[in-house]
């Protein structure tokens, strides 16, 4: 069974249907109570997780199940550097990104690490100046992990494809 594909953007915009087509997949598939907020907490890490690292995403979001094996697809366009680019496969369960298996798979991963470019962060004004501004909101820009910490201790499996700007990020979850 797939699910219908659901548009997601950087508005949140998409993230209440992804909920509710998570539960009525579970519904469907006959889980119990506590399994379906443990998909349902997948999902939400999951798009959570990738908002944050990709800032603007414009992106689709699907589950594929079959008996109580499911699968939460999320694909998105983003501008990808260096720093996006190891946030986003330090997620995933093996550490690598899934599209690099073949030898050719393997060149282009390299080729395009090697030409993502360096976030520049020259034109942020010293903490210590941005302080003693007034009116000025002190607000935490670096991303924490949470959502990717909460993923990996939730789902079974967690893989990241990366290829040119297109992220492909999937969620394993089988229930007994």
């Amino acid at each position: 069974m797939k699910s219908d594909a659901i548009i997601i953007d950087n508005q949140c915009n998409g993230f209440d249907q992804a909920g509710k087509a998570t539960e009525k997949t579970a519904a469907y598939a006959g889980l119990d109570h506590k399994d379906s907020l443990r998909l349902l907490l997948c999902t939400e890490e999951m798009l959570s997780m990738v908002h944050s690292v990709t800032g603007g995403m414009e992106g689709t979001f699907w589950i594929e199940a079959e008996g109580k094996n499911f699968e939460l697809h999320l694909t998105t366009k983003t501008v990808m550097d260096k720093e996006k680019r190891h946030l986003l496969i330090s997620a995933s369960t093996s550490r690598k990104n899934e599209a690099a298996q073949s030898f050719l798979g393997k060149m282009r991963d390299a080729f395009e690490e090697f030409m993502a470019a360096d976030v520049d962060h020259s034109d942020r004004i010293p903490e210590d100046i941005m302080n003693d501004l007034p009116n000025h909101v002190i607000e935490c820009k670096e991303w924490d992990g949470y959502e990717q910490s909460i993923l990996q201790k939730v789902a079974e499996q967690v893989k990241v494809s990366i290829r040119g700007q297109l992220v492909d990020m999937t969620v394993l979850q089988k229930f007994e």
